[in-house]
């Protein structure tokens, strides 16, 4: 029964990560009207997808490192109790948000959900290395995204490569920049996902990769559409080649990450981008902004709570059916 739970919950860390984040590197894309919501869903989809098969080859490290080793004591990773609440914590989280059509960060709500339950396991969690390894680099992406997303466009602008219409170069460097940053997405949050799949028996990282991104791939083509309205129509006003420059900005940082194994927030990276971009053409919707950094504040503390009750209820299920 547990393990069954287990998986459940591991595929459900996957398809609520599709369904919330995989249109985060096709957002400008369909904010400038370049392409239709749909072309630029299947397009991140595609290229999300062949970033997860990847990390076959790449990402070895961060499936280590959100395996939780370092944080919380090892005996309790060890627990397939623990490993199924952070997994429902995490999933409740990511659900709840695109419920709503805010995009957050399905690693903040990874690492809320690795101290709630790990609190509630032992209480024994070891915050200093919860900054060193994750919360750092995740505070700190946002906003080198929104100055990078700034400079991109003022760069771009002074030099004459900001057209504001389309063109058939500019929508082929377009595509293939959204492409990357998807591509890249896939490579930097699936071994996360995949570190709890593998507390299934039988289930190593190599198959554990390759079910996450069969799953994720099924959110992103199932229940992509609110979030997608969000990042695409509703964050800043952008022509085809002030979107260009945030979908530059956004591939160029997420691609970096994913190299140096480094478990920043494409969410965070791709909002940023198109928040620093609109801002310096002064099109940013900054309500929208705003509830957007609420339900990023709201991530971990969220995913810590949900996934402390989830441990409180799975321990309790199993004590009882003996």
């Amino acid at each position: 029964m547990l393990l069954a739970l287990l998986f459940f919950a591991a595929c459900s860390v996957a398809f609520t990560n599709g369904a919330n984040a995989n249109f985060k590197g096709v957002a400008s894309l369909y904010g400038s009207g370049t392409t239709t919501l749909r072309a630029a869903a299947l397009w991140g989809t595609a290229t999300t997808f062949a970033g997860s098969l990847a990390a076959l080859l790449l990402s070895e490290n961060m499936l280590l490192a959100f395996r939780g080793r370092g944080v919380v004591p090892d005996e309790l990773v060890a627990s397939r109790h623990f490993v199924c609440a952070v997994a429902l914590g995490t999933a409740l989280t990511s659900f709840l948000a695109t419920r709503f059509g805010f995009p957050v960060s399905t690693t903040h709500a990874l690492v809320g959900a690795l101290v709630g339950a790990g609190l509630a396991g032992g209480g024994d969690v070891r915050i200093g290395a919860l900054g060193t390894q994750f919360l750092y680099p995740l505070f700190f992406s946002p906003v080198v995204a929104a100055l990078a997303g700034a400079a991109a466009y003022l760069i771009l602008r002074g030099g004459r490569l900001m057209p504001d219409r389309r063109s058939r170069p500019l929508d082929v460097l377009h595509f293939l920049s959204a492409g990357a940053a998807s591509f890249a997405r896939g490579l930097n949050d699936t071994p996360k996902m995949a570190a709890l799949m593998v507390a299934v028996p039988a289930i190593g990282p190599r198959e554990g990769i390759v079910i996450v991104a069969f799953v994720v791939a099924a959110g992103g083509l199932l229940d992509i559409t609110r979030v997608a309205e969000t990042l695409g129509k509703k964050v800043t006003d952008m022509n085809p080649g002030q979107g260009f420059a945030a979908s530059l900005v956004t591939a160029g940082l997420v691609t970096t990450a994913s190299l140096h194994s480094l478990p920043v927030s494409t969410t965070h990276v791709s909002v940023g981008s198109l928040c620093g971009m609109g801002a310096a053409t002064g099109r940013v919707h900054w309500r929208k902004a705003g509830e957007i950094l609420l339900a990023w504040v709201s991530t971990v503390p969220c995913g810590a709570a949900l996934a402390a009750l989830a441990y409180a209820l799975v321990t309790s299920l199993l004590a009882a059916s003996g």
